[in-house]
């Protein structure tokens, strides 16, 4: 945990199953614009345990600032190790969630629940 206690942690289920979804990796991008123009860059990237979830926040230690943020999910090859009756209903390749970080010393946790065919997400805790 970082000094501020600020930091940016998720998880990933499977709602279609009701387990957690393992081996998802997820990028963690900030967005800067410069007018109409919009450039993400990287600054994480994780791969989903066992348990769905990540074995250290994507972003801690001081680093968390105000900005506009964007996880993508790469679900498609989440999907690509199910059967191949999942595989063939999964539409979604990969799920971006943008959001605003506005106090850097909290804690946002993103979660994402996935299904084939859906997808929900909320500020968790």
């Amino acid at each position: 945990m970082s000094i501020s206690g600020g930091r940016i942690t998720t998880h990933v289920l499977d709602t279609s199953k009701g387990v957690p979804a393992a081996g998802v990796r997820i990028d963690l991008y900030t967005l800067k614009r410069d007018g109409e123009q919009e450039s993400k860059i990287k600054v994480a990237e994780s791969v989903t345990n066992a348990d769905g979830r990540l074995d250290a926040p994507l972003l801690d230690g001081g680093k968390l600032e105000p900005a506009i943020y964007e996880l993508q999910f790469h679900v498609e090859s989440y999907y690509a190790q199910r059967s191949l009756e999942e595989l063939g209903q999964a539409l979604w390749t990969i799920v971006p969630i943008r959001f605003a970080v506005s106090d850097a010393s909290s804690h946002y946790h993103i979660p994402l629940l996935i299904a084939p065919g859906g997808y929900s997400t909320y500020r968790g805790s």
